[in-house]
């Protein structure tokens, strides 16, 4: 029986001799400590006065995709515009709302910051847009990474929701 208790004694003191003895400094707040990255940053904008890419006017690009130039009449072609909002109100409002900032920018306002066929591409090919298109990227950071879904449009039904984003 004392053998036993000299051998636990024995036990508890290595014990507290391998645990013991560093001392762990806190430091006030939370920091992270990386020794080594071996993964390539893409360096965005570094100005922090900057115009949010969502306000941001760019009407002279005009993106990356099928829809090189397109000429708008001076009138808005009402029935057109009608079937845009229609195909709008079912596949664009879960994330883009009129009057303000949802899951995606909202589009009031979209034909005094884009060009049409910028906003064209993006709705036939955002994928191919946020890769390519300095913009569509910015946006995407603006937007927490929340990539816009391919619809599936065809060119007519993307051409009727910009007349209809011609209305706002």
């Amino acid at each position: 029986m004392k053998i036993n208790i000299v051998l636990s004694a024995l036990m508890f003191s290595l014990l507290l001799v391998a645990c013991g003895g560093k001392e762990e400094k806190k430091k006030d707040g939370f920091s992270v400590d990386r020794t080594k990255s071996t993964e390539k940053t893409v360096e965005t904008s570094t100005a922090t006065d900057e115009v949010p890419a969502s306000q941001r006017v760019t009407l002279d690009e005009k993106g990356v995709g099928q829809i090189k130039s397109i000429t708008l009449d001076p009138e808005i072609d009402m029935e057109m515009a009608n079937a845009g909002e229609a195909i709008y109100n079912t596949n664009c409002t879960a994330c883009h709302k009129l009057d303000k900032r949802f899951i995606g920018p909202s589009p009031r306002g979209i034909m005094k910051r884009r060009s049409p066929e910028w906003i064209m591409n993006m709705i036939l090919d955002p994928k191919l847009m946020t890769e390519q298109d300095r913009c569509a990227k910015d946006l995407l950071i603006e937007f927490n990474g929340a990539a816009m879904a391919n619809q599936n449009l065809t060119v007519e039904e993307t051409r009727s929701i910009l007349e209809y984003f011609r209305t706002l």
